[in-house]
C-alpha cells in the first residue's frame, strides 16, 4: 500500500521517521511532499529508500492511504490541491489538524455540487512523544469499515499507543493527551527549578524526575488504581509528603490543572 504525506514539518516528519520503522509501510512506498526543500531533503538524508516531493502532489495519484500533516489555516487549500488527483472510491483521507472536524472537511473535499462522492475520512491526534514511537494517538472517522478502523489502529499502536473515539468526545482526548504532554513538560521543568533551589544539579533533578513520572505511570497502568489510592500508600500521617500535597491544594493545583485542560478545548 502507498501512502502520501503531506507536510514535513515537526509533527509530519516525526509520523515519518516513526512509519519507516514500523512493518505496515516499506519506505519506498512512502511520499512525502512539502513546500520547503530543506526537510525534505533532511528526511531522505535519513532515509535514501523514501520518496519526497516539492509541491508536487502527483503521488497522491497511486497513494491508498493520503495523510494531511499540515496547519489547520492549510487544510482547506490543500485539499483544493489534491481533490481533483483524488480516487474516492478507494482511498484513505486522514488528517491530523485539531480543531478541523470531519464535516470541514468534507465540505473541503466535495468536487461538484449536489454531490455526495466523498472518500473515507479519520481524525488522527497524535501528540509530540509519536517521534520516538510513544504517541498517545486518538482516531475517529466516518465512513470506515471495520477493516479500515483496525488497519489505522494498526498504524498508530506502532507509533506508540492508540484508541479509536467519537469525534464528539476529540477536543476533550485532544486537551489530555496533544496539549496534556505539554502540561507535563511543565511539571517537570518547575518541579527541576525546585530541585536546583534545594541544591541539586538541574540535570540530576531533571533525571530523577523523568524516572520517577515513568514508573508512576507504569505504576497505574499495571495495577488499574485510581490515582488516589497509589497516593495515600506514600502520605504518612505528619509526613513530608502530605504537607506538600497541602501545599500544592492551598496554591490551586487540581483547579489550576482543571482549568488548563478546559481551556485546551
Amino acid at each position: 500500500m502507498k501512502l502520501t504525506i503531506i507536510g514535513s514539518g515537526n509533527m509530519g516528519s516525526a509520523i515519518v521517521r516513526g512509519l519507516i520503522q514500523g512493518s505496515v509501510f516499506k519506505p519506498e512506498d512512502i511520499t512525502v511532499v512539502d513546500v520547503q526543500q530543506a526537510p525534505l531533503d533532511t528526511l531522505k538524508k535519513e532515509c535514501p529508500a523514501l520518496n519526497i516531493a516539492m509541491d508536487n502532489f502527483d503521488s497522491v495519484k497511486e497513494a491508498g492511504i493520503i495523510l494531511l500533516a499540515v496547519k489547520p489555516w492549510l487544510i482547506h487549500d490543500v485539499i483544493t490541491d489534491i481533490k481533483f488527483k483524488m480516487d474516492y472510491s478507494r482511498q484513505i483521507l486522514i488528517s491530523i489538524a485539531a480543531g478541523i472536524s470531519i464535516n470541514d472537511i468534507e465540505t473541503s473535499l466535495t468536487k461538484y455540487p449536489d454531490t455526495e462522492e466523498l472518500p473515507v475520512i479519520f481524525r488522527v491526534i497524535p501528540n509530540t512523544a509519536i517521534a520516538i514511537r510513544q504517541s498517545m494517538t486518538l482516531i475517529s472517522s466516518k465512513g470506515a469499515s471495520p477493516e479500515q478502523e483496525n488497519l489505522l489502529l494498526k498504524i498508530f499502536n506502532e507509533l506508540g499507543n492508540a484508541v479509536s473515539i467519537d469525534e464528539s468526545k476529540l477536543a476533550a482526548g485532544t486537551a489530555l493527551t496533544s496539549c496534556g504532554i505539554a502540561y507535563l513538560f511543565r511539571y517537570v521543568r518547575a518541579a527541576t527549578l525546585a530541585g536546583v533551589e534545594m541544591g541539586l544539579y538541574s540535570k540530576e533533578a531533571k533525571n530523577m524526575l523523568i524516572n520517577t513520572m515513568i514508573g508512576a505511570a507504569e505504576l497505574l497502568k499495571a495495577t488499574g488504581q485510581h490515582p488516589e489510592a497509589e497516593i495515600d500508600k506514600v502520605t504518612t500521617p505528619g509526613g513530608h509528603t502530605i504537607k506538600g500535597l497541602n501545599e500544592l491544594e492551598a496554591n490551586g493545583f487540581s483547579d489550576a490543572v482543571i482549568k488548563a485542560m478546559k481551556a485546551s478545548l
